[in-house]
């Protein structure tokens, strides 16, 4: 015997183009963070339809937040595993130190990001004032 879904857990089922629509990724972004084991669809419909869960939003958003960073996809596929480890045992301290590691390599970028906006806002006031 199947359990019938309630009206919530049908809510929290995306099918691509909704999930892309939530993320601003595009569908074939999406597929692609799929065939490569980033973001695999939770399950299929009937029709072989992708079908996401709030979960794997949360998953896609923490990607699309790396992307511009420059992680990898290697790195994303690490920090992913780390999380989901940390999620079944917070008391991980392997885990804990590898997230710590990305914390200081996501601060490390963003410096590097934050002194080439500097960069950028001088350039364009020095276009500016020619």
């Amino acid at each position: 015997m199947t359990e019938t879904p309630t009206p919530a857990a049908e809510a929290r089922r995306m099918q691509i183009g909704d999930l892309a629509e939530a993320t601003g990724l595009s569908q074939r972004t999406i597929r692609h963070y799929d065939e490569v084991g980033l973001l695999p669809a939770t399950t299929r419909s009937d029709g072989g339809f992708r079908i996401y869960t709030d979960s794997d939003l949360q998953r896609m958003l923490v990607i699309r937040s790396m992307k511009p960073l420059g992680f990898t996809l290697e790195e994303m596929g690490e920090l992913l595993d780390t999380v989901d480890t940390l999620a079944a045992d917070a008391t991980d301290t392997k885990a804990r130190a590898k997230l710590a590691e990305f914390i200081d390599q996501a601060n490390a970028k963003r410096a590097k990001l934050a002194l080439n906006l500097s960069r950028t806002d001088s350039f364009i006031q020095d276009l500016q004032g020619k």
